[in-house]
């Protein structure tokens, strides 16, 4: 039974990629953590702190279908916290003697923390390929459309003319400044945590740094300078970029479904026979990744918050944040594999119309092109007094229900400094989109350089 929509076997996979989902259930948590036991009881090994032997029959036993997880989850109800059950179960695997050894100089935390660490690790791999393939399907719209003209708009009204193009290599531009920050990331999060009690790794005397210095190495993850048990900021910064991924995508899809509206009709999602249908209205053909996306983008803005709330703690343990970090961050990556998943597809069929980009750039009269009338007349009379002119010939375009090259031509102050050939090159929005296609291959050098 599943109270999450996340984990809804209706809704499968809408929220969360399959191979994602199975790094943070049940299974995937145990398996960290005995990864950690098993690691801690290796290392500890090799510096002459346990026995050998001890360590290899603990790592033959750190199997997850060696525990008992329904006695496991009884116990946890009672005792409270989740590290002890697992050393019970451990030890029942292993002989007498071993066992003696299990958790040596461990606390809870240090296991659930490395645990998640592992599993987090597991999910950034999954996620940077994920990111990888969207970055690469977004390079390949932007180039495919990079002189396909269509309108600029700004406060959601028409502003100058752009490329298709443009305004994918913008998407693409904070998506790869994403993928930049990555790996730095994951330097400051991927973090062992081996502390002990209060984080001082007293119980093993002077062999505490050494031991911890093997488990990293053995894990595979950073070496602290020192134990982090309540320092959260590398998590948050790893929320943080998790959320700033949702909002980009969020922010695409909105762009998506905003051109897809009827007036609009500029994009479509990629479509399949009865896909995005209405359950009253027959013709219908909404969007369908595009609400998941957006929806995804706003609740892992939550999780910032929380992360941010789990850096405040108390003294050598917080009272409350590890419970806080156990809900907040393995939906944050499950919701973010998600999201990708959806916009993975989405952008490499995207459908592209460019005659209605180019109808839609009609309306309004070409009023769209008053900045470009603008700069052309402002070299003969000033850019001030070029903007009233082009301000009046605008207005009365407005009022009269006429397009802009009708007033322009009708104005008499216009024609003394614009042939009729000047004015049909103004007002043509190719020859008005700039420095857009170089900005387009400066974005698209950096997919393939970076």
């Amino acid at each position: 039974m599943t109270s999450s929509i996340i984990d809804s076997e209706y809704f499968g996979s809408t929220f969360g990629d399959p191979a994602v989902q199975r790094i943070f259930t049940d299974e995937g948590r145990f398996s960290g953590w005995l990864r950690v036991e098993a690691a801690l009881a290796r290392s500890q090994a090799r510096l002459g702190l346990i026995p050998e032997e001890a360590a290899q029959s603990i790592t033959n036993a750190a199997k997850v279908e060696n525990l008992d997880t329904k006695k496991m989850a009884e116990e946890y109800q009672k005792v409270g916290f989740p590290i002890l059950p697992l050393v019970h179960e451990l030890a029942k695997c292993c002989d007498k003697e071993s066992a003696r050894w299990i958790h040596w100089g461990a606390t809870t935390q240090d296991i659930v923390d490395t645990g998640l660490v592992l599993q987090m690790k597991d999910a950034f791999s999954i996620i940077g390929s994920q990111l990888d393939m969207l970055i690469s399907a977004v390079s390949n719209l932007s180039e495919e459309h990079r002189l396909t003209v269509m309108a600029g708009r700004t406060f959601q009204q028409h502003a100058a003319p752009i490329t298709f193009g443009f305004k994918v290599a913008v998407w693409l531009d904070e998506l790869l400044r994403h993928r930049d920050r990555l790996p730095d990331i994951k330097k400051r999060a991927l973090v062992c945590q081996f502390g002990g009690a209060v984080g001082t790794l007293a119980t093993l005397g002077d062999k505490g740094l050494d031991v911890l210095k093997e488990l990293s190495q053995e894990l595979e993850l950073e070496e602290p300078a020192i134990s982090w048990h309540t320092s959260r900021d590398g998590w948050a910064e790893a929320i943080f970029w998790i959320s700033m991924v949702g909002a980009t995508l969020a922010k695409i899809a909105t762009e998506v479904a905003t051109l897809m509206r009827t007036e609009v009709d500029e994009v479509r999602e990629p479509y399949e026979p009865g896909k995005g249908g209405s359950s009253t209205m027959p013709q219908k053909r909404n969007p369908v990744a595009c609400p998941i996306i957006m929806s995804i983008g706003n609740k892992l803005r939550e999780s910032v918050s929380s992360q941010l709330t789990a850096m405040v703690q108390e003294h050598e343990r917080s009272v409350s944040a590890m419970p806080l970090e156990w809900l907040a961050i393995p939906e944050a990556f499950v919701l973010l594999s998600g999201s990708l998943q959806h916009a993975i597809p989405m952008l490499e069929g995207l459908q592209v119309d460019k005659k209605k980009m180019l109808t839609n750039l009609s309306m309004g009269g070409g009023l769209l092109m008053a900045e470009a009338v603008m700069m052309g007349v402002a070299p003969k009379i000033g850019r001030n007094q070029a903007h009233d002119l082009v301000f009046g010939a605008a207005g009365k375009a407005w009022d009269k229900g006429i397009t802009l090259r009708e007033a322009l031509i009708d104005d008499e102050r216009v024609r003394e400094h614009l042939s009729l050939d000047e004015i049909d090159k103004l007002i043509d929005p190719a020859n008005y989109i700039g420095s857009a296609d170089k900005m387009i291959e400066r974005v698209l050098k950096r997919v393939t350089h970076d």
